[in-house]
């Protein structure tokens, strides 16, 4: 996906609350098991990095990102 579209899903993503806008309390990166992206939508193959994170919101489930998503998503969400 190139960079653009990843900007505007993930925009679109935290105003639907699919993703925090607030920030993430504890982040940790591990290789990936085959999660699906929270950002993307798509798998993140075992050969990547898997960006997890605790969010502030402590009834939602941890979030699971692509690094690249990850770091589009944290650039987005300060900006919003």
């Amino acid at each position: 996906m190139d960079q653009e579209s990843l900007r505007l899903l993930i925009q679109r993503r935290i105003r639907d609350g699919r993703l925090p806008h607030d920030g993430i309390k504890k982040v940790w990166t591990s290789r990936s098991d085959g999660e699906r992206c929270d950002g993307c939508d798509a798998i993140i193959s075992k050969d990547q990095m898997l960006m997890e994170g605790v969010t502030i919101d402590l009834g939602r489930r941890p979030v699971q990102l692509h690094v690249r998503c990850f770091q589009v998503w944290d650039h987005e969400r300060r900006a919003a």
